[in-house]
């Protein structure tokens, strides 16, 4: 059985940089940007610890799709996806399980 995948958008506590990543089991690759797993990787480096937006797929394949799409999008576009879907900016870790 195929498994799904998410794309994510975090950002840091003034929304001033945002970082795009993929993955299989969101909860868990979250809670390893908010623990900075990977010291040296560019979420740790400037603070992206907070999810601001998450789209699931049902293969990974799509969500990479997806992920390339977004990389390639305008800032103000990224911003205006956010606003649409978590307008107040909420960190949405905080409802994953």
């Amino acid at each position: 059985m195929e498994r799904g995948g998410c794309v994510y958008i975090l950002t840091n506590h003034a929304h001033t940089v945002f970082y795009i990543g993929v993955t299989s089991e969101l909860y868990f690759r979250i809670k390893e940007h908010k623990e900075k797993y990977y010291p040296n990787s560019f979420s740790a480096k400037y603070n992206c610890n907070k999810l601001v937006y998450y789209e699931q797929f049902s293969s990974i394949q799509e969500a990479i799709l997806k992920e390339k799409q977004l990389k390639n999008w305008r800032r103000g576009w990224k911003i205006n996806l956010i606003n649409e879907l978590n307008p107040n900016w909420d960190d949405l870790f905080l409802t994953l399980e």
